[in-house]
């Protein structure tokens, strides 16, 4: 079993008081901020990370859920993009293949020049993955189509283009990349908040000021290095550091529509590679539902609670009904969930969202703060090698060389049975049965028409840093995502556990209830 006290609250606390100065102090917790983490840890710098809510809250748990290498991008000719996300997808199914797998796309053709156009540029996708490849991309003839999507719509249908790509649980993933830096010594505490930056005698950065969320006690942890990995909330960390200082994000939305699997039966998914404003949608099956997005809109403020437009969701729907039999109405929505993008802001004040680019940047500040902004989540662990490397060249540290290429995440183990949705939890699954056994309350449903247990809820507050009702049911086992009305009914039974597990008392537990309902109620159409 694994041990309790590596992840526990206090534990975690404790340990990072003792350290006089650290070597690498990021302030962020979604994937940047953890993949950095993990790169630090594992490279032997002394690494705390600090997240103001928890892990993955904002734009991490809310993708699309693909690993990919950007279908996209190609048309645009930036083929190092391409290159290098083919690169870190093959190695992400490598490095947590739990979590990630192979899935099959199709691509439909209403023309009768859309299946050599696309099957040629799929080519350019399978050769540009090399020895990484998923599997070569084919071109399907009408009957394969339709018995592969068997609600496509098929008047003028020819056939498709099916290629591959990687499919994965984002959130989940991000729990599983904390886990692995807290067992390689780092110190994560999510629900801490960077109130201030310090600074030396030179004014450069020389730690921060943070607050524990919890208990409001502040702390001030000293670093050799400190570093901005807060996605939209990047520049709020960069007027802390010099008020007046230029914003270096332009946040856009990208908004996804939930359905139940009859809408897109089957394991393949859709995409339709060109919509009305010249960008991609996609159908993708996930946990047993299809997730249908997305929208790419700028905005101009951030939050952690975005809200979908009336314009996002007719945009999905009427796009996704024109390739479809059966029709989807916003009555058939059982989640609908928003995101930003933290893209890098182009240098004019001109251009869509669809010309910024999708590549990572890493600014340095006078004061020596080191940003980073941009990217996806397939490239996680490319951005931090890149942002420690940035680290090193500054002088900041000694130079120690990256080591994640090939560096398991916790649980990771082959999954070919995704039929129990246990096989999240990988390795950790024989521990979630052992708990079973110790008590068998724990496999009762939380919910009768969902396949969640009870024990998950124990394991996630246990040994996944899960502190609210919210972090359970949205990140730990995705049903805030998956069937918003449901968890809603689910949460009073997870108040009740997890109270039970952080010694709360029944006013937390009714306020719990409370802050989620009204929480979740934003994710209903």
């Amino acid at each position: 079993m694994i041990k309790q006290q590596l992840f526990d609250r206090k534990h975690l606390i404790e340990n990072a008081k003792k350290v006089k100065e650290w070597d690498v102090i990021v302030i962020g917790g979604g994937s940047t901020g953890l993949g950095i983490a993990l790169d630090s840890v594992t490279r032997g710098y002394r690494t705390l990370l600090l997240e103001q809510l928890d892990y993955a809250k904002g734009t991490s748990s809310r993708s699309t859920k693909l690993v990919h290498g950007g279908v996209r991008y190609l048309a645009q000719a930036n083929f190092s993009l391409v290159t290098e996300a083919l690169k870190e997808r093959g190695l992400l199914e490598q490095n947590a293949p739990h979590l990630v797998k192979n899935q099959t796309f199709l691509i439909p053709n209403y023309t009768w020049w859309e299946g050599p156009y696309y099957t040629l540029g799929l080519k350019a996708y399978d050769f540009l993955a090399g020895k990484l490849s998923l599997g070569a991309s084919k071109h399907l003839n009408k009957s394969e189509t339709i018995r592969k999507l068997k609600t496509i719509k098929r008047d003028k249908l020819r056939g498709s283009v099916s290629y591959q790509d990687g499919q994965f649980d984002d959130s989940r993933l991000a729990v599983n990349i904390a886990q692995t830096a807290i067992e390689k010594g780092g110190s994560l505490l999510n629900y801490f908040k960077v109130k201030n930056l310090t600074k030396d005698t030179d004014n450069k950065v020389s730690g921060v000021l943070a607050i524990d969320q919890e208990t409001k006690e502040e702390h001030l942890f000293k670093g050799k290095a400190v570093i901005n990995a807060t996605g939209v909330f990047a520049d709020d960390i960069l007027q802390m550091d010099e008020p007046g200082s230029k914003n270096i994000i332009q946040p856009s939305q990208g908004v996804h529509l939930v359905f139940d699997k009859e809408f897109l039966p089957g394991e393949d998914a859709l995409m339709i590679p060109k919509t009305d404003d010249g960008r991609v949608l996609f159908a993708v099956p996930w946990h047993d539902k299809v997730i249908v997005g997305t929208t790419d809109e700028m905005v101009d403020s951030h939050t952690t609670e975005p809200n979908a437009s009336e314009k996002e969701v007719e945009f999905i729907l009427e796009t996704f009904n024109r390739f479809i039999e059966k029709k989807a109405t916003r009555a058939d929505v059982k989640s609908i969930y928003a995101g930003l993008r933290p893209l890098a802001a182009p240098e004019d004040d001109g251009g869509k969202t669809k010309e910024i680019s999708r590549g990572h940047k890493i600014f340095v500040s006078d004061t020596g703060l080191v940003s980073i902004t941009g990217g996806k989540w397939t490239t996680y662990r490319k951005m931090a090698e890149d942002t420690l490397d940035k680290v090193i060249a500054l002088n900041k540290l000694p130079k120690k060389e990256c080591v994640t290429e090939r560096l398991s995440i916790h649980g990771a183990m082959e999954t070919e049975e995704r039929g129990n949705h246990l096989y999240v939890y990988g390795t950790d699954q024989v521990h979630l049965k052992t708990l079973i056994i110790e008590d068998p309350s724990l496999e009762e449903k939380i919910h009768p028409d969902l396949e969640f247990q009870n024990v998950e809820v124990l394991w996630a507050a246990r040994h996944e840093m899960a502190r609210t009702v919210e972090d359970v049911l949205a990140r730990r086992v995705r049903v805030l995502f998956l069937d918003a009305k449901r968890s809603i009914e689910m949460a009073p039974k997870v108040a009740e556990i997890l109270a039970k597990e952080l010694n709360k008392d029944k006013q937390w537990i009714s306020n719990q209830v409370e802050d989620y309902t009204q929480l979740a109620k934003g994710y209903l159409m």
